[in-house]
């Protein structure tokens, strides 16, 4: 049976509150498995004003009304809004998704300061971050986390090396390479190892297969434009060919206000054969002894402004 692979991301102060505890009534109700990734330290969302001269962003805005998804005291958040700590604040909704039998791993500490800094950051800077964010972790949880998934696919060669200190055995940092209609662009796409600082890492990359709804909503693929109503259609006929898939989904935008979005895929995937799993189920089935060894690489995909950790081919 082909797996796919839930991995969720929870960016924001208001998506664990809110976002996490639906997608977990959700996927209790469709009997899924998932991961997910927490921010541990400040939401400093608002400071993502500073894309604005950015390639795409403005597209980006328009297309996916994140004024909507994330909310204006969101938004506001870390400039005319002091940010929440969403570690301390939350820690109860996290501890809850655990206690409900999902896997719990770290995302980043602060979001939106990982995803602008971390691929020039200095050594240094790198693993003071990760070790606030691994060290909240272990507050919160009582135990070290067991995976790792990097805010806005950014990471450096520290960050991933810090992933083997850690002793973290799989994580999901980056993409697979899509086509402009989101299909794989190589069909080998899948788990792999990494080289990084003239050696190779131990900690397997189990990298996003499936292009995410907030890249596809408002694009016009192959002279269809791209809505609420067709989406999920859209992503079903992406998955329709049975193999494994890692699919990234966020409780600011599945867990709130893409829920029915979510529902139809879920019953979709389950009726094309799909078993709904977590990083560390998928992980379990994986030859890592046979995974292929690929350098760190970077670049664009359809949908998405900047560049980002890719699977390179």
């Amino acid at each position: 049976m082909p797996k796919l692979t839930l991995k969720i991301d929870a960016d924001t102060y208001r998506g664990t509150r809110e976002g996490v505890p639906n997608l977990v009534r959700q996927l209790q109700r469709h009997k899924a498995n998932a991961t997910f990734l927490f921010s541990l330290g400040y939401d400093h969302t608002g400071w993502a004003l500073k894309q604005i001269f950015r390639p795409g962003f403005f597209s980006k805005v328009s297309r996916t009304s994140v004024v909507e998804h994330y909310g204006i005291k969101t938004l506001m958040y870390g400039t005319l809004l002091p940010a929440p700590d969403i570690g301390k604040s939350c820690a109860q909704f996290m501890r809850a998704v655990r206690d409900a039998g999902f896997e719990c791993g770290v995302h980043t500490w602060d979001h939106r300061v990982w995803q602008d800094n971390v691929r020039t950051a200095d050594t240094q800077w790198t693993e003071e971050t990760m070790q606030q964010a691994y060290g909240r972790f272990h507050d919160i949880f009582g135990v070290p986390p067991g995976t790792h998934g990097a805010a806005g696919w950014q990471m450096n060669d520290y960050a991933f090396s810090m992933l083997d200190q850690f002793g973290i055995a799989y994580s999901s940092d980056g993409r697979s390479q899509l086509n402009e209609d989101g299909s794989l662009a190589d069909p080998d796409a899948g788990p792999y190892r990494l080289s990084a600082g003239g050696k190779t890492l131990s900690c397997v990359q189990l990298p996003t297969t499936l292009p995410t709804l907030d890249e596809l909503l408002g694009r016009t693929i192959r002279g269809t434009p791209i809505d609420t109503s067709n989406v999920a259609a859209l992503l079903l006929r992406l998955t329709a060919q049975p193999r494994d898939h890692v699919f990234t989904l966020h409780a600011e935008l599945e867990g709130q206000k893409l829920a029915p979005i979510f529902e139809q895929l879920l019953a979709g995937w389950k009726a094309q054969g799909y078993e709904l799993v977590s990083m560390g189920d998928y992980y379990q089935s994986v030859k890592d002894d046979v995974l292929p060894i690929l350098p760190i690489a970077w670049g664009e995909l359809p949908g998405r402004s900047g560049d980002m950790i890719l699977q390179s081919m």
